[in-house]
């Protein structure tokens, strides 16, 4: 059984308070194997639950009409208790994250208002990404920059707890998402969405409709530049956000030794495969100074970004050092970039590379 038949019966089904089951994402779970076809029926509260029973009976219905169909099962849920008695009817919108992507035409789309367009990404994780997606915002909002963070890493969000912010967005509407401000940084994250605890379990296409939602529902505001934190690897959401978002580029961050960057070319040959430009690349954890001598350490090696980037013809955008107070400062919420110390002062002078160089 074809399921878009299927879809486009439960299309044709008007539901009571408008709309179809398709059009407010209500269908969950459908299934059809031999003659038999199941789903689930996804409701916001027990009340529209109830009055969707109809609409219910009147699909199965439809279903059993179709050549083939043996027989059909539905499930019907509702997402929350039923309202305590005397409690007031009338509810803020709800915020619903994670759902299909809609149909897009016309190939990549730019955000009103945002004038650039930059993700940062890496080959492997652990290579301190999202420490310098959040100190590399934070530096140009320093230098005058209008500027936007977005946490694109739906699995393992970190920029709520690096930028130090917890509060829920507020949705006036249930559709659009009203962005927190930290440190003069405009910021959004599935993190935001959920408890801190709380694993996000989706498969693919519930990831690229999260990261949609977020991209496109977020009201960013006049923005000069938008950074978007990827999550480490070449999956969905890096071909989601190139297919689908006009990009201005992309920095690749990786730390110097061999096995680092490796996989950061990967990420380089997955950029130009789906013709999103590279602007630089940035080594991470370079050097280490020891807090007691002075030493210089090269814990990881050193120089093996800057050599990639020359043999790719690439710019190197600096060096990053190794700092113990860069990861206290991350896990207090109160990026090192606010400061003046010498790692405060390698991200203001790759904000200011960025700004010289017309990406930021």
């Amino acid at each position: 059984m074809d399921e878009a038949k299927i879809r486009a019966v439960l299309e044709a089904v008007a539901l009571p308070q408008g709309g179809t089951f398709g059009s407010r994402d209500l269908i969950r779970a459908l299934e059809a194997k031999d003659g038999a076809i199941r789903f689930v029926i996804e409701a916001a509260t027990p009340a529209e639950a109830q009055a969707l029973v109809p609409a219910q009976a009147e699909a199965e219905a439809a279903l059993r009409a179709l050549p083939g169909v043996l027989s059909v099962k539905s499930v019907m849920t509702a997402h929350g208790p039923a309202p305590k008695a005397g409690a007031p009817s009338a509810a803020a919108p709800s915020l619903k994250i994670g759902q299909h992507p809609t149909p897009q035409q016309g190939g990549p789309q730019r955000l009103v208002g945002v004038d650039r367009i930059i993700a940062i990404g890496s080959g492997k994780g652990g290579v301190g990404k999202s420490t310098v997606s959040s100190n590399l915002a934070v530096a140009l909002a320093r230098q005058g920059r209008r500027v936007g963070l977005l946490d694109a890493d739906i699995y393992g969000p970190s920029q709520p707890r690096m930028m130090g912010v917890s509060k829920r967005p507020a949705s006036p509407d249930g559709k659009t998402i009203i962005p927190l401000q930290a440190h003069g940084v405009t910021v959004m994250s599935i993190g935001l969405m959920l408890k801190e605890t709380e694993a996000v379990v989706w498969r693919g296409p519930m990831i690229m409709g999260a990261l949609q939602q977020l991209l496109t529902q977020v009201e960013w505001g006049k923005l000069d530049i938008l950074l978007i934190d990827l999550p480490p690897g070449t999956g969905d959401i890096q071909l989601t956000l190139c297919q689908r978002t006009a990009l201005t580029g992309a920095i690749v961050v990786s730390t110097p030794q061999d096995v680092a960057m490796l996989d950061a070319r990967r990420a380089l040959d997955m950029f130009g495969k789906l013709k999103t430009p590279v602007l630089g690349l940035i080594e991470n954890m370079s050097t280490y100074h020891c807090p007691q001598c002075g030493h210089e350490a090269h814990l990881f090696g050193h120089g093996g970004v800057a050599a990639e980037a020359a043999a790719l013809g690439l710019p190197f955008l600096g060096e990053l050092p190794l700092d113990l107070d860069v990861r206290l400062a991350g896990d207090a919420g109160t990026p090192i970039a606010l400061g003046d110390s010498p790692a405060a002062q390698a991200y203001a002078r790759l904000a200011d590379r960025l700004v010289q160089g017309g990406m930021a």
